[in-house]
């Protein structure tokens, strides 16, 4: 079916919605995740470079139509309720103020929403800690020596020294929130540690803060394969995909062993 038949059949079905709950029934036939839409997304990985740059755009322009239609339509049978309500009671009491433009929710925190409502579904919880904290709780427990770059004052945010020559800094990373969990609880530990970080880093690719997700799994039982199962099953549910090709490449970082980056 071509995409002019597949708008054409779901533009007809919205049309023809007689009222909310048949209207959400097509948008999920059609956008949902198993949806005609979002199945027909599915397979641009399958095509080179130019098809799916052609095809992406084609069927992003589709979606965004029938969103508008399904937009449209919902707004028209809310309309017709209401007239009808209106003609049937003399006294409307109920009539709500007239709705007023509302913002949308921002692009990071809709990510940090669905990571961390994933990361749910697979039996972590969210963990916090302070933006403030100290060199303990952000290096040493970390196994970052004092002569480390990132402990630099051209690459962390310090505070200036207290009377006993300790000085706090604005957290560079969420791995103390790890810390201050493994210090407070006992395994087993399933936790993610979403939040804002601070770092002495402004150029064409970074800024001084950024948001990061971090997660920690401290169990007898956990080993590497559970965390190649969870980073794909992750990479599955957000990028809505059956299945995903991942490689694993050995590195280093100072507070894990071993080492790796995907």
């Amino acid at each position: 079916m071509s995409l002019e038949t597949l708008e054409q059949d779901i533009l007809g079905q919205v049309s023809a919605a007689a009222d909310e709950a048949a209207l959400e029934a097509v948008r999920v036939a059609a956008l949902g995740k198993k949806g005609s839409v979002s199945e027909r997304m599915k397979t641009l990985g399958a095509m080179s470079p130019e098809e799916r740059r052609e095809a992406g755009a084609a069927l992003n322009a589709l979606k965004d139509r029938v969103a508008e239609a399904l937009s449209a339509r919902k707004m028209a049978l809310q309309e017709k309720a209401l007239e009808a309500r209106l003609a049937s009671e003399r006294i409307d009491v109920t009539l709500p103020v007239r709705p007023q433009p509302q913002g949308t929710v921002h692009p990071v925190s809709q990510v940090w929403e669905e990571v961390v409502q994933i990361f749910g579904d697979l039996g972590f919880t969210v963990a916090e800690g302070p933006h403030i904290e100290d060199d303990f709780h952000n290096f040493d427990a970390l196994n970052i020596p004092p002569e480390h770059p990132a402990r630099q004052e051209h690459d962390t945010f310090f505070f200036n020294e207290k009377a006993d020559g300790s000085r706090m800094l604005l957290r560079t990373h969420t791995s103390p929130v790890q810390i201050r969990t493994m210090l407070a609880s006992k395994p087993p530990i399933r936790i993610i540690a979403p939040g804002r970080t601070y770092r002495c880093d402004s150029d064409m690719t970074h800024t001084p803060m950024f948001n990061q997700i971090e997660g920690l799994v401290l169990d007898e039982s956990s080993h590497l394969g559970n965390l190649k199962w969870i980073l794909a099953e992750f990479c599955k549910a957000f990028f809505e995909v059956d299945d995903v090709k991942m490689r694993f490449r050995a590195s280093h970082f100072p507070f894990t062993e071993p080492s790796m980056e995907v």
